[in-house]
């Protein structure tokens, strides 16, 4: 369960980041998902602080928007790369 508190924790810092962000910028929800590459229902779903924190590639966008070290967004998950997978699956059985 302590794990549920600190995602709880990280997504609020987050959500206050972003809403002190454009209000400071005199941003719109619109302007910001442009800035990031990002969907406006994915920069309110951040800004709401319903407990979900970002999947990697969007944690990245906001980190570089917010001015963040890479990082310092945690992630929901950790990504996939082809060097991560097993050797085997790629290859076409008959």
């Amino acid at each position: 369960m302590r794990n549920a508190v600190v995602m709880s924790e990280e997504s609020q810092r987050l959500a206050k980041a972003l809403t002190e962000f454009r209000e400071a910028g005199g941003i719109s929800v619109r302007e910001l998902a442009y800035r990031t590459g990002l969907s406006q229902a994915t920069i309110r779903l951040h800004e709401s602080d319903r407990g979900r924190l970002p999947v990697p590639f969007a944690a990245r966008r906001l980190e570089e928007v917010l001015g963040w070290a890479p990082g310092s967004v945690p992630t929901a998950w950790r990504e996939t790369t082809d060097r991560q997978l097993p050797p085997d699956s790629g290859a076409v059985t008959g």
